[in-house]
């Protein structure tokens, strides 16, 4: 999935209130941007941090750049919008390139379900039972190739669990999966430490059906794509 617009080099001076930045764009102007990410960022905006934003010529926004990446060097990227794993797994979904959810040929976003919930998306397919897909932002990293979820505590992340399990007790396919937008790592755990209600909720998930899969992400400041399967720990 490719940014609409290309995107610039900038620095973090403060990210603040969850969803504002200050920056400092390469031409040394400082700018407010819009931080889609309503988690702790934990590691990711330290004053300084190099970044990568897109700029916007949208009359209704008020903020005109967005912040899309966190540069590690050496060719490592974070992504930190978490809206994007929806854009790209649904895109991912169509064009059949999960091999574990290939067989469903029709991909229904944002379907009500559960209570005063909406599913991600909702999977249907010949002779299939429905798929319902829920998905997860990961960013966090404390240990070398190592990601983790979540960041921050989540009640929401554990109602989400327990009505995933409700559909697998009924006899749907319930699926939870965890895009990791960070291109240095290689497998995924639950950061227990951070959240243990969010990770006894996966527990009793997994026992009562819910699949879990983890894919990572192919990252430049020119797209995103959806890359390779993950190891749980």
């Amino acid at each position: 999935m490719r940014f609409q617009t290309p995107l610039e080099p900038a620095t973090l001076i403060r990210r603040y209130k969850r969803f504002l930045a200050d920056i400092r764009l390469e031409d040394g102007r400082e700018v407010t941007a819009h931080c889609a990410n309503p988690g702790s960022m934990m590691g990711l905006a330290d004053p300084d941090t190099r970044i990568w934003v897109e700029p916007n010529d949208d009359p209704k926004k008020k903020l005109k750049y967005g912040w899309r990446l966190v540069d590690h060097g050496h060719g490592h990227f974070t992504g930190v919008d978490t809206g994007l794993p929806n854009k790209a797994l649904k895109a991912a979904l169509t064009a059949g390139d999960i091999p574990e959810l290939a067989a469903y040929d029709t991909v229904l976003p944002e379907q009500k379900y559960g209570q005063n919930s909406r599913i991600d998306f909702l999977l249907r397919g010949p002779d299939l039972p429905d798929a319902y897909v829920e998905v997860k932002s990961v960013t966090l990293s404390r240990e070398k190739g190592l990601a983790e979820f979540p960041d921050s505590v989540t009640a929401r992340g554990a109602k989400h669990l327990r009505e995933l399990a409700d559909m697998a007790t009924s006899g749907h396919r319930a699926v939870l999966f965890y895009l990791v937008q960070r291109t240095d790592c290689t497998r995924l755990t639950v950061a227990a430490d951070i959240d243990h209600v969010y990770a006894e909720a996966l527990l009793m998930a997994r026992l009562a059906g819910v699949e879990v899969l983890a894919y990572d992400c192919a990252i430049t400041p020119e797209e995103v794509e959806i890359r390779r399967s993950l190891p749980l720990r």
